[in-house]
């Protein structure tokens, strides 16, 4: 994931795009198809990496699973430091209410979609702003998932 993520290697995306795309696809999301949301990278960073992985993942995973996907129902407010030496505490306040959500995911059931949990304080920052726009169900979904530290 750091290749893609760092490096540009894009073609990790279509691969693991796709894994996560036969997963979504297999599951019974009981009714209405969930719209598939990438997190947000800040566009600061969205400008200086030149895409999303989130987004680059959703967007395979989206025509995989034939599940419609839209960067447009979430936003970050502001730009925040990077995750990468925070702990989990500091974490979690440097992503508070730094998600915005549009009302039109209110009544819709949202696949969050991102490339690595590690707190899963992103997650939970992103799927309260989309409840809090009436989303009526967030699920998360992450290629890759780091050990919990003791």
């Amino acid at each position: 994931m750091i290749r893609l993520k760092y490096h540009g290697a894009l073609p990790l995306a279509r691969e693991f795009g796709e894994r996560l795309g036969d997963v979504l696809a297999s599951r019974d999301h009981g009714g209405e198809a969930p719209l598939l949301v990438p997190v947000p990278l800040a566009p600061s960073r969205l400008a200086s990496r030149g895409f999303n992985q989130a987004w680059e993942l959703a967007r395979v995973a989206s025509r995989r699973a034939r599940l419609p996907a839209s960067t447009q129902m979430l936003h970050r407010d502001r730009t925040t430091v990077a995750q990468l030496r925070l702990s989990r505490d500091d974490r979690r306040r440097n992503l508070r209410d730094v998600f915005v959500a549009d009302g039109r995911v209110h009544a819709r059931r949202i696949v969050l979609i991102d490339d690595v949990m590690t707190t899963g304080a992103t997650c939970d920052a992103a799927a309260a702003a989309l409840k809090r726009a009436g989303a009526t169900h967030v699920l998360a979904a992450v290629v890759l998932r780091t050990p919990p530290t003791p």
